[in-house]
């Protein structure tokens, strides 16, 4: 294999592997940027949206179908988590607030080890999913399950931007994520726009859920969780509540992972998750906007 070859190999893993991050970190700013709040249950969203196509798949259901389910029960349990858990406390300190996302997640994590056991399932892909196509003599290769991803990814993404700047209650959502209180003195429906924020948002957590179930092969009920920190690490870089920024910062964090496995192994493996977050802090003292908002610093 030349070094040219290694390198689009690597470059192939980032983009599918930023793919992924770039889904879950978008819904997070959607819901932060509409709502101000970091939603922590949306790692357990994935698990949602991926148990449940797991479940249809094992009775029978083709892939397709499946997944569609999948990220319509997704959809479903956003909608439940605003209306139950985060309504009622939409004007509490944000200390309360915070708790309370905590708790979403510990009570979803633990009813789905509740259902499902802590135990690994086998996540039945279709065969030519798992078709993997090699050029140059073998040197460079990927699976249909890659190609899949970023195109899903790529799709979803264009179909949010037009949904958010083309449609009646996307200029809502982005009114309310401007200011809030003077988008409702003109007569904007606010918990519409929150609780399709919050729908949009899981929708693309069940998305991300199904595809990362599906490239690792697995799932169980912790599965959102390191997903969920890498995406708060690419929403942090891209800046809080800006979805390109989200969607920037998602293949940033997926290039830097891998290229420093690729090209630094011996040395970086070991601290790859300690150098992600070492930039997280690295970017909240230095640049805490974000690279796509303006710099500002942090006030207590």
């Amino acid at each position: 294999m030349s070094q040219l070859e290694y390198i689009i190999q690597q470059i192939i893993n980032a983009v599918s592997l930023g793919s992924l991050y770039a889904l879950v970190a978008v819904g997070l700013s959607i819901v932060f940027g509409v709502l101000k709040l970091t939603n922590f249950a949306h790692g357990d969203v994935m698990m949602v949206g991926a148990f449940t196509t797991v479940l249809l798949i094992g009775i029978g259901m083709p892939f397709a179908p499946a997944m569609l389910c999948g990220i319509l029960a997704s959809a479903v349990a956003g909608f439940l988590i605003e209306r139950i858990a985060y309504r009622p406390i939409r004007n509490a300190p944000d200390v309360t607030r915070l708790l309370t996302s905590l708790a979403v997640t510990y009570i979803l994590e633990n009813l789905g080890i509740l259902l499902f056991t802590s135990s690994p399932r086998n996540f039945p892909l279709p065969d030519i999913l798992n078709t993997s196509w090699q050029l140059s003599g073998g040197a460079i290769t990927f699976t249909n399950i890659n190609v899949l991803t970023v195109a899903l990814t790529f799709v979803s993404l264009i179909g949010l931007g037009w949904f958010i700047t083309r449609t009646t209650i996307g200029l809502g959502m982005r009114a309310a994520a401007e200011d809030m209180q003077a988008a409702q003195l003109v007569g904007l429906n606010v918990n519409k726009v929150i609780i399709i924020a919050f729908i949009v948002a899981s929708a693309y957590a069940g998305l991300a859920g199904v595809l990362w179930a599906a490239q690792a092969g697995v799932v169980q009920p912790q599965m959102g969780f390191t997903p969920l920190l890498k995406a708060f690490v690419a929403a942090i870089i891209g800046g809080f509540g800006s979805i390109s920024g989200a969607l920037l910062g998602g293949y940033m964090l997926g290039a830097l992972e891998i290229f420093i496995v690729a090209f630094m192994p011996d040395v970086v493996v070991p601290y790859r998750d300690a150098i992600v977050f070492a930039l997280l802090i690295a970017f909240l003292l230095f640049r805490p906007g974000g690279l796509m908002q303006p710099n500002r610093e942090i006030k207590l």
